[in-house]
C-alpha cells in the first residue's frame, strides 16, 4: 500500500526559509515521478515543482529560483527547499508520486497518490 508522509511546514516570516520532506513507501520509488503542489484557502491545487525518475525537474513560474526539489532515491524521500518565502506561497502542500510528466507544465497530471499534506504559513 503506497503511503506518502510529508513533514517540514510551519509558520515563517516573508524572507524565510523552509525545507519540506517527503516520505514514500509501498511504491517503485526509484522509477517513479514525484512532485510537489500546494493548495491555498479558496484556489484550486496547484503544481509546484516535479522530479522524474531519472532526474529532470520542472518548476511553476511562482517558484522558479527561490525552490528547489531534489530526490534521494536511497532514502525514497524527496525534498522542497523554500527560500524567500512570500506570502502568497501560504498553502498546504502536498506530495504526489505517479504524476505523467510533460514538456508542457499544461499537459503534466498528478498521479494516483498523495500525502495528507504539510502547511506552509508565511507572515508579511
Amino acid at each position: 500500500q503506497a503511503q506518502l508522509v510529508e513533514s517540514g511546514g510551519g509558520l515563517v516570516a516573508a524572507g524565510g526559509s523552509l525545507r519540506l520532506s517527503c516520505a514514500a513507501s509501498g511504491i517503485a520509488f526509484s522509477i517513479v515521478n514525484m512532485g510537489w503542489y500546494r493548495q491555498a484557502p479558496g484556489k484550486q491545487r496547484e503544481l509546484v515543482a516535479t522530479i522524474t525518475s531519472g532526474g529532470g525537474i520542472k518548476y511553476a513560474d511562482s517558484a522558479k529560483g527561490r525552490l528547489t526539489i531534489s530526490r534521494d532515491n536511497a532514502k525514497n524521500t524527496i525534498s522542497l527547499q523554500m527560500n524567500s518565502l512570500k506570502p502568497e506561497d501560504t498553502a498546504l502542500y502536498y506530495c504526489n508520486a505517479g504524476l505523467f510528466y510533460a514538456a508542457s507544465e499544461a499537459r503534466i497530471r498528478p498521479g494516483d497518490y498523495w500525502g495528507q499534506g504539510t502547511q506552509v504559513t508565511v507572515s508579511s
